[in-house]
């Protein structure tokens, strides 16, 4: 029981105020190409050339300044999908929007999320 609690604690402290103003960071990563067409937990299809991204809890439709740490360029992404799902990484981007940022080649950032609504 013990355990349980202490993992729902842990869970807590990750989620992100959907506050315009409110930053997160850690590390992005983004969807291989054969995720194309996919539905996405809000319903939509995947499209690799949208501005979109997946976040464990941010609100469907909240729109995030995503900037890559390593270079410091940016875009803006709006939130339709659930994820990403591998340990330390905190926003999964749209391949367009990985672009933008120039992590296609590395596949996984450090980056900052400031939310914009």
């Amino acid at each position: 029981m013990l355990l349980c609690l202490l993992g729902l604690v842990g869970c807590a402290g990750q989620q992100m105020s959907d506050a315009p103003g409110a930053t997160s960071s850690g590390k992005a990563s983004y969807y291989s190409d054969r995720h194309q067409g996919a539905r996405t937990a809000s319903g939509e299809r995947y499209d690799k050339n949208a501005m979109t991204a997946a976040h464990r809890t941010l609100a469907f439709g909240t729109r995030v300044r995503v900037t890559n740490l390593d270079n410091q360029r940016q875009a803006v992404v709006r939130i339709n999908d659930r994820g990403p799902f591998s340990r330390g990484r905190v926003i999964d981007l749209s391949r367009a929007a990985a672009g933008q940022i120039g992590m296609i080649k590395s596949g996984v950032v450090p980056v900052r999320l400031e939310v914009l609504k």
